[in-house]
């Protein structure tokens, strides 16, 4: 049983993939080829936005589009600390600081009302509020308190956040600042996990100010290697984020009007992003159909909390994760399925603030307790659209006899 089959997808689209790929070998434009294009025209009619700018990998594209809105040293970028690395190493890599914010327990995404009280708890500098990160790393050179600039909300396992509700909070701190846009807060969606979920009607990826997604292999839509977009209805940010992947690049190749990056998508990968594309849409149905037979399946499981999907909402499904009693039941189950050769993976045993790499921030290990305790027991099970009935009865009975 495979955790990912990415061969069986591979066997409907092959011929689709190699046809895009002699086409890209015969053209020969291996850099921002024509393919790149027609990838972000297709994205963002997927997304239903304006413009999907692509570029070399998810975290360029968090990365990317951090730079857009100019974060940088003195500015907190509130997000979850139960998500992978990435979202949060952009934030350090730019100077700014990560400000953690607690998960909500049934959806293990960012906690709203806790994003509410950590945004006070750094512009009152009291982190009786919400857990803050040391003093050191909470004033800027010249001792002035760090600026609330962004959050990223993570679309974890694919399901999309609470927006309207992190939309109002963050609109309501937005007013009372005025008209001092330089001052305003953003919602960078970091939608890696997310294409193809909905949020009441709406496309993951187009739920903030601007969304961010990853073509890992792994992911919903994979590649065969690196890749990612950011998408916005903005052309003028649209403009700056064509800009920043390619060098800062201005007017020419040689005129650069910023700093930037080396972030743009290889054509080879938009070709088989293409191919892949056809059948996106009947393959985020497909995940519908194995989550829906999971969750009969485990219904009558009462040690296993199965995953919540709150009302309005459509998850993409790129895990299916389950909370198990506690880390000694985790370990139990984990060891049974794998006797029988069934595969299942940890996602995230050790959330980022307590991290080496975060020490600096000061954070304590019971400063998140809900992210704390899902790391303690989660585990995810095979997930894809290819996954049978019978290889998901067989999972089961494992899990009923653990």
């Amino acid at each position: 049983m495979q955790f990912i089959d990415l061969k069986a997808q591979q066997q409907r689209v092959r011929p689709e993939i190699e046809r895009r790929i002699q086409t890209v070998l015969d053209h020969g434009q291996y850099i921002m080829g024509p393919e790149v294009r027609e990838l972000e025209q297709g994205l963002a009619q997927y997304v239903e936005t304006r413009y999907a700018v692509t570029c070399a990998s998810g975290t360029d594209a968090l990365l990317m589009a951090l730079m857009a809105f100019d974060i940088g040293p003195g500015d907190a970028v509130f997000t979850t600390p139960f998500t992978f690395m990435a979202t949060a190493e952009v934030i350090a890599l730019l100077g700014a600081t990560p400000v953690f914010v607690d998960i909500d327990p049934q959806t293990f995404n960012i906690d709203p009302d806790q994003l509410d009280l950590a945004i006070q708890a750094v512009l009152q500098g009291d982190p009786s509020l919400c857990p803050l990160p040391s003093v050191s790393s909470t004033l800027t050179t010249d001792h002035r308190p760090l600026t609330p600039k962004a959050v990223i909300p993570v679309d974890l396992f694919g399901l999309p956040c609470d927006y309207d509700r992190i939309n109002s909070v963050v609109s309501s701190y937005n007013q009372a600042r005025g008209t001092k846009h330089n001052e305003h807060i953003v919602v960078i969606e970091d939608a890696a996990q997310s294409l193809g979920a909905r949020y009441k009607g709406r496309m993951a990826g187009g739920l903030g100010d601007v969304g961010c997604t990853s073509f890992f292999p792994a992911k919903p839509l994979g590649a065969y290697g690196d890749g990612g977009a950011v998408f916005t209805d903005d052309q003028h940010l649209a403009e700056q984020l064509q800009s920043i992947r390619v060098h800062g690049k201005g007017s020419h190749k040689y005129d650069n009007a910023r700093i930037g990056l080396n972030g743009r998508l290889d054509t080879m990968q938009a070709a088989i992003l293409l191919a892949k594309m056809e059948i996106f849409p009947e393959e985020v149905e497909l995940r519908q159909q194995v989550a829906h037979r999971y969750n009969k399946l485990l219904s009558a499981h009462p040690s296993l909390q199965t995953p919540h999907v709150p009302a309005g909402h459509t998850s993409a499904w790129a895990q299916y994760s389950v909370l198990a009693k506690d880390s000694p039941h985790r370990e139990r189950l984990q060891g049974e399925l794998k006797e029988q050769g069934i595969p299942s993976v940890i996602y995230y045993p050790k959330p980022l603030h307590v991290q080496s790499a975060f020490h600096h921030l000061g954070y304590q290990p019971d400063d998140f307790p809900v992210s704390q305790d899902c790391a303690s027991r989660i585990f995810s099970l095979p997930m894809h659209p290819y996954v049978t009935e019978e290889e998901q009865k067989q999972l089961c009975r494992v899990l009923e006899e653990g």
